[in-house]
């Protein structure tokens, strides 16, 4: 077969089929782990800090869109509320907790109201400067031994604001709100405060915020909120790109053990189903749904965005129409062969699971690369292609 690794063939006949199983459980535990694992983020701080605006930016949903977080200067948040990131990516789920302004407030009962337990981590709120009660409650949280990060909304409104005074300079302006919120954390030990804004995730400290996340989360969790996050940086769209590039080894050879079972079809059925999984997850963490592109398209005033793809991939996820795709002829056509080979003793079977890691790890590497250039095109057409 004209994509066959030779190198990939030859080590599975030399491992044996035994070790070949081995191989396979462990590739389908990282896949399962990568496409599965829970994430659940908790976004929480006192009435008005712009929690639910926050919620709405992650999820890429702006103020009337259908599913949106309730907003209003009032509390609009009397108990926790679950939100999916992307309903194609339900392990991932972002909570709208209440707001922690009470006079009356204590953290420990708070926590557990809220059911403390369910969250990996709490991203804690204010649009003007931390009190008592932000500080009380992170007390708590590591107390009880999770992570909080404390972030400034509403950015930019200030910016907007200072930019009316005279001799403004807005990297003096971010420095001083800064220090100002930091000026009352000195007793949990001078903690980052990112500054963000929720109308443009991509300016100010939101890329910083991920940064961190990645770097402190386990590697599961990890995979899952880079996954659903929004691209907010040419960088961060580059290292979606090359997670997904990591994890191709692990779908091709879950694939391959499926290839050793002498069904026809069958291996053609799995190679389909983890190839429209896969690339239907870069669809989205790359920003290239309907929803993504729309908020990208009134960002930046160039309505016509989403028109600019010449990807088939991208139509055919677009449009729900994988399985018409020409690639489900060719994984079909290379099933037989499989067959063929899985019906031999010995020696056979594994090399029809050559086969199959070849022919899957071809149409990912593929498929990914269509996706990831149609991303780059997009955000270069946007005037945001620059890595930084």
């Amino acid at each position: 077969m004209e994509n066959q690794d030779p190198a990939v063939v030859d080590a599975i006949k030399a491992s044996g089929e035994s070790t070949l199983e081995k191989a396979t459980a462990k590739a389908k535990m990282k896949m399962d782990q990568f496409f599965n694992v829970s994430l659940n983020v908790a976004v929480t701080g006192v009435t008005g800090s712009g929690k639910s605006y926050f919620v709405n930016a992650l999820r890429g949903l702006k103020d009337g869109d259908d599913g949106t977080a309730p907003t209003g200067v009032t509390e609009t948040t009397v108990e926790p509320t679950m939100y999916e990131m992307n309903p194609e990516m339900p392990n991932v789920k972002i909570w709208d907790l209440p707001g922690i302004g009470s006079p009356n407030f204590k953290a420990k009962k708070y926590l557990k109201d809220v059911k403390f337990n369910t969250y990996d981590f709490f991203i804690i709120l204010t649009s003007v400067r931390f009190m008592e009660n932000d500080i009380m409650l992170a007390k708590e949280i590591r107390k009880q031994k999770k992570g909080f990060y404390f972030v400034r909304s509403k950015i930019d409104n200030d910016i907007s604001s200072e930019k009316k005074k005279k001799g403004f300079d807005e990297q003096k302006v971010l420095s001083i709100i800064r220090e100002d919120c930091q000026k009352n954390l000195k007793e949990l030990g001078d903690p980052k405060v990112f500054l963000i804004s929720s109308y443009d995730l991509e300016e100010y400290d939101f890329e910083s915020l991920q940064n961190i996340l990645e770097d402190e989360l386990p590697e599961h969790k990890k995979y899952a909120l880079l996954q659903s996050w929004p691209v907010c940086s040419a960088a961060s769209l580059e290292k979606k790109i090359s997670m997904f590039k990591r994890m191709i080894w692990a779908a091709s050879l879950a694939s391959a053990g499926v290839a050793v079972v002498p069904l026809p079809g069958l291996s053609a059925a799995c190679d389909l189903g983890i190839f429209v999984l896969f690339v239907t997850r870069c669809y989205y963490a790359f920003g290239l749904d309907e929803r993504s592109l729309t908020r990208l398209s009134e960002k930046v005033n160039k309505p016509h965005l989403k028109d600019l793809s010449k990807s088939k991939l991208v139509t055919a996820i677009r449009e729900k129409a994988l399985t018409r795709l020409q690639v489900s002829a060719v994984v079909a056509t290379i099933a037989t062969v499989e067959y063929l080979f899985s019906l031999l003793p010995g020696l056979g079977s594994v090399a029809a699971a050559g086969i199959s890691f070849a022919t899957t790890q071809y149409l990912l590497r593929e498929g990914l690369n269509d996706l990831a250039n149609t991303a780059r095109e997009i955000r270069k057409a946007a005037g945001l292609a620059s890595v930084h």
